[in-house]
């Protein structure tokens, strides 16, 4: 197992720098200038020429692609272009809201969605099975950002349960923390929860019908006993594939999230980057992201090991 491991964290390697090359080559056919946007107003061509020298913008793509490898391979991810701030600084700051937002939506999706597939299963064929199915494919076409608003707007703003923006750090308490994070989480959990749902039901309504089930069940076993101690394990092998994707979508969707909820974490950061063309900022967000999604598809593999024997073998 541990070879294999090995095996697809070499072949991931690659991945972490194709991708920034890749937005080195958007940033490049995108309009605009950073040094424009540096110089401030009514900038003259000196000034702007002057940044660009500065900022080794006049040298090629793939030169600047390779000075910026180099820098990274040497633990330095560069400096802002609008702040004078290290980029693993300002990443390292903004992390643990982001981080958080994703683990709390990950943890609800999977909680809720193996909650109604279990119960849909126990109930396989019933009211609560088609109201289950019928309900996760509506999760399913509705929008994370509408349901955030939505949310904020019914649980924030008028009940006042809930605060409508902003973020605690843990540090200030357990509940500050999480109470921050119950609407976005919600509102980003959404989608891989209606997806876990699906993909369970469906898994275990195929393992229910396997020859060891039948005769488990023709022994006198109760459905719960079945489904719990026989059928479970084999059917979260399709989902355990399936939260590694969707654990990309979350910290992909968490940018939008963090706007709504006006949080202070990487997505905000890499939209501010964006718009000011603050490029090393920008290639330090994907280098980070590029990263989470190839641990995180790592540990999925891993754990597909654990619930596929062939795997291991």
């Amino acid at each position: 197992m541990i070879r294999y491991a090995s095996r697809r964290l070499l072949a991931a390697i690659p991945l972490l720098f194709v991708v920034p090359l890749l937005v080195f080559a958007l940033i490049e056919l995108a309009p605009g200038d950073p040094a424009v946007v540096l110089a401030g107003d009514e900038p003259t061509p000196e000034r702007v020429e002057a940044i660009r020298e500065e900022l080794n913008l006049n040298a090629p793509v793939l030169v600047r692609y390779a000075m910026w490898v180099g820098d990274v391979l040497r633990g330095d991810l560069g400096t802002s272009f609008l702040s004078d701030q290290t980029v693993i600084e300002l990443l390292t700051r903004r992390m643990a809201t982001t981080m958080s937002l994703v683990l709390v939506a990950m943890i609800f999706a999977v909680v809720l969605g193996a909650t109604l597939a279990l119960v849909a299963t126990l109930r396989s064929g019933g009211i609560v099975d088609r109201f289950v199915n019928g309900l996760a494919s509506i999760a399913i076409a509705i929008p994370g950002f509408w349901f955030g608003l939505v949310l904020a707007s019914v649980f924030a703003v008028g009940l006042q349960m809930f605060p409508a923006f902003g973020y605690q750090p843990l540090a200030d308490g357990f509940w500050p923390w999480l109470s921050h994070l119950v609407l976005p989480g919600i509102a980003l959990g959404l989608l891989p929860a209606a997806e876990v749902t699906l993909q369970l039901r469906s898994a275990l309504g195929q393992v229910m019908k396997s020859d060891y089930v039948l005769n488990a069940e023709a022994k006198g076993l109760s459905r719960s006993s079945v489904v719990f101690k026989h059928s479970l394990k084999n059917a979260c092998i399709p989902v355990v594939t399936v939260l590694g994707f969707r654990v990309a979508e979350v910290l992909a969707g968490s940018v939008t999230i963090e706007m709504i909820y006006n949080m202070p974490g990487l997505g905000r950061t890499a939209i501010e980057a964006v718009q000011g063309r603050d490029i090393p900022v920008l290639l330090g967000f994907v280098l980070f992201s590029t990263t989470v999604v190839v641990l995180v598809n790592l540990i999925v593999d891993i754990s597909y090991g654990y619930f596929n024997p062939k795997v291991r073998s």
